[in-house]
Formats: C-alpha cells, sequence, structure tokens
C-alpha cells in the first residue's frame, strides 16, 4: 500500500482518537453524577431522596430530590461532592421490594430495553462492509494517483540510479588510468553518441551491447561510469540483482520499465553491473526452466534484440564470470563487443597509483615506479586499498606524509597478511624458521625462479610464517620448467621440517594443497604430462559453475582418472625430491638461515643473500 494512502488512515484514527478522548473528558467535567452503591440507593429511597429514575437492564440512573454529598476518586485522591443524578446496579439476586417501595415514595420509574432497534442492527450489519468499501475507494484513488503499477508500482520499477549530464562531479577517461585499449573500443560508443551522422554517413552502426570482461577489481565500473561521463547522455546504472524478487514476474516488469525510461530518453546507455546474477545459461540448475531468473533473462534478451528495435539505447554491462553466461546473451546482435579488462602490467600500475594519491601527501623521495614494480598481479582496487593502508599506518604514527616505509608496509600486509600478537613456544619458533628456511633456500638455489623479497616467521594472517617471492616483471606465460621449480620451492619447507627434526608436521597444509591443485592443472588443464598427453579435463577449473558441471557427462574414463592421480602424484613426488636432494647438500646455509630468522624475526632478499653468500653458484635443476 501506498505511503499517502497510510498515511490518510493514520491521520484518520488520530483524529478519532482525539474526539473520543476530548468528548469523555467534557463529559466527565459537565457531568454532576456520581456511581454510588446499592445500599446507599436503597438508603436514600427509605429517606425519601430519590425523585426518578431510569431502569435499564441491571443499570440504574436517577436524581436525587435534594443534593447529596457523596464520597468519590477525584484525580487519584477520596473526595466528596455534592451531586443531584446518580448511578447504580442491581445486584443479581432480585430485589422483591424494589418495586413496591418505589410507588411508596412516589418515585417516577422510566424501563428501558435492552434490545437494539432494527436501525441500528442494520448499521452494525454493515458497518464493516462500509469501512472495506471506504478503504478501497481510497485506495483505488492512490493507485490513480501513482500512475502506472498502482499501490504495487513501486516493485515494478527498475529502482535503476539516473544520471543526466548536468551532474557535476562525473567521473571521465581522464580518470581512468591505464586501459588504453579498452577506452578506445569504448571511445567509439562515445563518439557515436555525440554525433552518430558520422557512422551512419558510411553505413556503420553501433554496438548494441558491450560486455565488460575482467577479474574483479580491475575497473569494468569505473570504466562504465567514465563513458558516462564522456558521451553527455543519460546514463541508467543497475546491479543484475536488482531485477530479482521474491514475486513472479517482477524481475521481467523491472527490465521493461528499465528500457521504457532509457527509450523515452535516448540517446542513453543502460549499465548492468553484475550480469551473471541474472543472465547465467538457462536449464542448468535445478529448478527447470520457469523460474523467476530465467523469464527475466528472456525479457532482457527481448528488449535487447527483439521485434521492437532501438538504435540510440546502448547497453553496457560487467562480469567476472563470462564461462556460466547463456550463448544467446553473447551472440551479435546483443553483446556485439567483448571488451577484456585484464590485470595492469606495472607500467600502468604507476598511472593508477598517480591517479591515487592524488590527496594523499607524500614525503620525498617517494618512487611509485618500485612501488609498481613490487606489486604484480594487483589490480587497481588492490592498488588503491594499499594506498589507503599506507595512509592509516602514516596517521597511527602521526606522521606528517606518507613514506615508502609506510607504502611497504600496507604491501606487505595485504600480501602476506596483517602481523598477530601471539605467543610461540621456543620450539614451534624453530620449526617455523626451519620450514620458512627450507622455502627460502630452494627459491635461492633453483635457477629461473622468482627472487624472494621478504621472508618472515612473524605470525600473518592464517600463517605462523611466510616467504614472499616477487617476480622482476609481470609473466604471461609459465613454461614447465618453471612451474616444477614452483612445486620444488613450495615442498621446501616440508623437506626442510622433515630432514632436522625427523618428521613432518601440519604446518605444511595449505603448502600440499597448493601443490596439488598447482600439479592437477599441470596434467588437466595445460598438457604437460606425457603420460596423459596433449589433452584437457574439467579436473582443476577454479570457477566450476554447479549446474553445467552436475549436468555434462564425464568426459574422461576410470582408467584415466587413475592416470591422471598418478601422474599428479608423481609430478609432486619429483619436486619433493628436487628439494631434498638441494636441502640435504646445503645443510649449513639452512642451518645459518634458520638461525637467523631465530634472532631476527625478518629477513628481506638482500639480507637472504648476504646469508647465503654472494658467491655461491646456482645448482642447475636436475
Amino acid at each position: 500500500m501506498s505511503l499517502s494512502f497510510t498515511k490518510q488512515i493514520l491521520i484518520i484514527m488520530l483524529f478519532s482518537i482525539l474526539f473520543n478522548a476530548y468528548y469523555a473528558y467534557i463529559a466527565q467535567q459537565g457531568t454532576q453524577s456520581a456511581e454510588i452503591s446499592y445500599s446507599r440507593f436503597r438508603s436514600e429511597l427509605t429517606a425519601d431522596n430519590i425523585k426518578k429514575i431510569t431502569i435499564k437492564g441491571a443499570a440504574v440512573t436517577g436524581e436525587f430530590r435534594a443534593k447529596t454529598k457523596v464520597s468519590g476518586q477525584a484525580q487519584g485522591k477520596t473526595a466528596d461532592r455534592v451531586v443531584s443524578l446518580f448511578s447504580t446496579f442491581m445486584p443479581a439476586i432480585s430485589d422483591q421490594t424494589l418495586m413496591s417501595d418505589l410507588t411508596l415514595h412516589n418515585v417516577e420509574v422510566t424501563a428501558i430495553s435492552t434490545e437494539s432497534s432494527l436501525l441500528v442492527n442494520i448499521l452494525i450489519g454493515i458497518a464493516p462492509w462500509l469501512i472495506l468499501a471506504g478503504l478501497w475507494w481510497m485506495g483505488m484513488k492512490s493507485m490513480r494517483n501513482q500512475g502506472p503499477g498502482g499501490v504495487l508500482g513501486g516493485l515494478s520499477r527498475s529502482g535503476a540510479h539516473t544520471y543526466t549530464m548536468q551532474e557535476k562531479g562525473q567521473v571521465t577517461f581522464d580518470d581512468v588510468a591505464g586501459m588504453a585499449d579498452s577506452k578506445q573500443e569504448l571511445k567509439e560508443i562515445v563518439d557515436y553518441l555525440r554525433n552518430p551522422k558520422k557512422f551512419e554517413r558510411i553505413g556503420g552502426k553501433v554496438p548494441k551491447g558491450v560486455l565488460l570482461v575482467g577479474p574483479p577489481g580491475t575497473g569494468k565500473t569505473l570504466l562504465a561510469r567514465a563513458v558516462a561521463g564522456e558521451a553527455g547522455v543519460t546514463f541508467f546504472s543497475i546491479s543484475a540483482s536488482q531485477f530479482i524478487e521474491m514475486f513472479v514476474g517482477v524481475g521481467a516488469s523491472r527490465v521493461r520499465d528499465l528500457f521504457d525510461n532509457a527509450k523515452k530518453a535516448a540517446p542513453s546507455i543502460i549499465f548492468i553491473d553484475e550480469l551473471d546474477a541474472v543472465g547465467r545459461s538457462r536449464g542448468a540448475g535445478f529448478g527447470g526452466g520457469h523460474d523467476e531468473r530465467e523469464q527475466t533473462l528472456n525479457q532482457l534478451l527481448s528488449e535487447m534484440d527483439g521485434f521492437d528495435q532501438h538504435q540510440e539505447v546502448i547497453v553496457l554491462a560487467a562480469t567476472n564470470r563470462p564461462d556460466v553466461l547463456d550463448p544467446a546473451l553473447l551472440r551479435p546482435g546483443r553483446f556485439d563487443r567483448h571488451v577484456v579488462i585484464e590485470r595492469p602490467d606495472w607500467r600502468d600500475r604507476e598511472k593508477i597509483l598517480q591517479v591515487h594519491v592524488r590527496k594523499v601527501a607524500l614525503a620525498d623521495g617517494v618512487d611509485l615506479s618500485i612501488v609498481a614494480r613490487g606489486t604484480p598481479g594487483m589490480t587497481g582496487a588492490d592498488l588503491e586499498n594499499l594506498v589507503n593502508e599506507a595512509a592509516i599506518l602514516a596517521s597511527r604514527e602521526d606522521a606528517s606524509a606518507v613514506s615508502m616505509e609506510h607504502l611497504d608496509k600496507a604491501k606487505d600486509k595485504i600480501l602476506m597478511g596483517g602481523e598477530r600478537k601471539m605467543f610461540i613456544t621456543p620450539e614451534e619458533k624453530r620449526i617455523t624458521a626451519y620450514h620458512e628456511a627450507g622455502h627460502t633456500l630452494v627459491a635461492s638455489l633453483l635457477p629461473g625462479t622468482d627472487p624472494i623479497h621478504k621472508v618472515t616467521i612473524i605470525p600473518r594472517g592464517m600463517a605462523l610464517g611466510v616467504t614472499q617471492q616477487l617476480p622482476e616483471d609481470d609473466r604471461y606465460h609459465y613454461p614447465q620448467s618453471y612451474l616444477e621449480k614452483r612445486l620444488a620451492v613450495i615442498m621446501g619447507g616440508r623437506v626442510a621440517e622433515r630432514l632436522v627434526f625427523g618428521e613432518v608436521s601440519t604446518g605444511a597444509q595449505s603448502d600440499l594443497k597448493i601443490v596439488t591443485d598447482l600439479a592437477e592443472k599441470m596434467v588437466c588443464q595445460w598438457g604437460m604430462s606425457d603420460k596423459v598427453g596433449a589433452m584437457t579435463f574439467s579436473r582443476g577449473e577454479e570457477h566450476p559453475f554447479l549446474g553445467r558441471k552436475l549436468a555434462e557427462e564425464k568426459s574422461f574414463s576410470e582408467a584415466m582418472a587413475w592416470r591422471i592421480d598418478q601422474e599428479i602424484a608423481t609430478f609432486i613426488s619429483r619436486a619433493e625430491q628436487k628439494a631434498d636432494d638441494l636441502l640435504s647438500v646445503n645443510r649449513v646455509k639452512l642451518d645459518l638461515l634458520a638461525e637467523a630468522l631465530q634472532q631476527e624475526e625478518t629477513l628481506d632478499g638482500a639480507r637472504v643473500d648476504e646469508i647465503i653468500g654472494s658467491s655461491t653458484l646456482k645448482i642447475s635443476a636436475r
């Protein structure tokens, strides 16, 4: 029910309550009546002080011949009042002599029937229906005032945020660092909306839909906002999850409302964030093909490329799960263009950092290129968080500006986790030191591995110790030899524990999970096993789509599954043996690293090289 209609009901009820209270107050103040006991009534009748009475059932009201003093309650206190009217109730036991005594003292008696009149009974019978009819009439009036949708009009409306070119603080392409290729593809959309005749002159048509695809935090939403700011047209922004409601048909109605508003404001842009919330493949789940989400998707497909054509409404959508989208969404005519937004390289990361430090006071000597090179794999959101964490650390220390030390600490907190203050026994500290020393020494001795950035036995995040490697530059290809060395580095901690203490501990739990996942990808996805061959299987996928995975048949036999398991185990055991050979030959260096970690707790790459020895020749991989 609408808010205005509810307000009307509340106002009517409030006035009724106030009127009744005021009437009762006036009646109480204006009357000279008092309630007395039946015994007192009989006494006054015997004293010939009753002039007349009115009897209605058991209730008796009357008038004294002379004003009489009666005790009663007034404002919470007992007080005497002089009244001329009274009321009382006859007892359940009938008084046989009452009428004769009334006649004896010449009392005027009036009897009133307790039965309601015919008119009252009719009014009581139809009053509820009259009230319901009145409420219905007021509701219909409110519905007409609201327009389409009526009382439930709020549900059928899309709820999209509308931005116009007059609004201040809009984002433009200048505010989006990097992503030159992505911005170039979207600039064509902007140029078309600004000057459509330029494209129509040679018969070109602008894409109806542009799908922004990329990992979380890479700036898909920011790029869409920049398109709106550059185009200078009406921009409708909505999340795909806003279409879905518990009521059947609401999602499709919201899609229709969104496109109707966009067509009225054409040329315009519709931006749908997290498209996979409503655009997942149809018929892949357990709910059949008639659930609310699929009906919403059907309406979206019809609006984008249905019978009713529209030329000046462009749909932008963002998702990090393009693999789960329905094929009908991705065909030409709907989302014609797919713009892939990858994680930025170190050059783009430097530009992104320059954007985020605009309002941050930086100390002299801050080199953002060094920070950018030391943050491989970070997205724009990660870098924004890095700058914010550094500013928080600086303010915590009452520093006047953010220094390189603050940025380095913030980077360690993000990559390795925040430091935890917890008590560790000397024996557990020694085990952790040897575990991390094993990782560090294997990584330092094997050629072609990523350099050691920092190793610590201070508990960070969920780990008791962390060994961090940072590549010298961004990587896009990973050779098999590099991955095998990576497996050996991860197994180095477990091997060091067994070599020194004669047994392993639970500290290698996360290491075993990482090497198993990596070895499974090498065998099942990247074809790096000679026995399995150049084949790919669904095992090891990072984002399996539950409905599709359960619906698909198994693509390999039990014999192949056994062979895959054997090859995964072979990769892991080979890496473990390689780490064991390295650590056994270099046991002295392992002890030196572990001892330094127990004393200093945190070592950087330069300190590790100093301990191992700058003249040490790296042992070639076996």
